[in-house]
């Protein structure tokens, strides 16, 4: 029978696998995003190459961060 831990454990492995699923496959800089995908403002040369992973524009990302500190 599962407890509320094994509920927790599977649904985190839900949330990373879909992550995995959905996570961009660029293999460099050159193919990182270059929009934001909150507003679309193009994101900095320099933050691509630091962050290549990044799907957001610093403003943005400071505002969302924020956000989840607020919330909790």
């Amino acid at each position: 029978m599962a407890d509320n831990a094994d509920r927790a454990t599977d649904v985190v492995q839900q949330h990373v696998d879909t992550a995995l699923a959905n996570r961009p496959t660029w293999t460099g800089v050159d193919m990182a995003r270059a929009e934001c995908e909150e507003c679309g403002d193009e994101i900095p040369a320099a933050r691509r190459q630091a962050a290549p992973w990044a799907t957001t524009c610093i403003d943005c990302q400071e505002i969302n961060e924020r956000k989840r500190r607020h919330v909790s």
